[in-house]
């Protein structure tokens, strides 16, 4: 088993090592929200250098990866509050005649708009889980990912796994343990972890 060196949350790594140990991984993290990549690039440099001259605030309540991603979400938050008057003008041309008339002279709604059935956040968080959630099936072994597939995802029945896969209903229940498991533990460390 390969030892994490950030697995003691109360020890920031030395950090000439941060670039090796957490650049990829920001990174990719910032690039996922920005889509710019030599935007990305220096946000993540940016959090390397506000790391480095906070280090003395960290109180290793966390891991020293979870607390430079919570760093580099504020320089990406920081990121949009910059954005200059114009581009958000640009972005108001989906209106090409503004949106005067959707309100009356008092500035009321003329018609109102329906209540969303969903939270926006809320529903952009559950596709990043979902996006960690088929990384770490994919990862697991065909025959736990089928069988757990079968099972959670297609409701199918252990007669019914045991059928499909030739096996008997104690080593279905095993697998279904062991995809349980390793999907639990990928799940902490990529997504619950962060």
């Amino acid at each position: 088993m390969v030892e994490n060196k950030d697995a003691h949350p109360s020890k920031l790594p030395d950090p000439e090592t941060w670039v090796d140990q957490y650049g990829d991984y920001l990174y990719r993290f910032a690039l996922s929200r920005i889509k710019d990549p030599g935007l990305a690039e220096e946000l993540v440099q940016e959090t390397f250098l506000a790391a480095l001259n906070s280090r003395k605030n960290f109180k290793g309540r966390s891991s020293a990866r979870t607390w430079l991603i919570a760093i580099l979400k504020h320089k990406i938050i920081d990121q949009y509050r910059k954005k200059k008057p114009e581009e958000s003008r640009e972005d108001m041309e989906i209106f090409p005649d503004g949106v005067d008339h959707m309100f009356d002279d008092k500035g009321s709604w003329i018609e109102r708009p329906g209540k969303w059935n969903t939270n926006p956040m809320k529903a952009y968080e559950q596709r990043e889980f979902m996006d960690v959630f088929y990384r770490c099936l994919s990862d697991l072994p065909k025959r736990l990912s089928k069988a757990f597939v079968m099972r959670e995802m297609e409701g199918q029945s252990t007669e019914e796994i045991c059928k499909n896969l030739d096996i008997t209903a104690t080593n279905c229940w095993v697998i279904l343990y062991r995809a349980r498991m390793h999907l639990r533990h990928c799940l902490d460390v990529n997504w619950i972890a962060q």
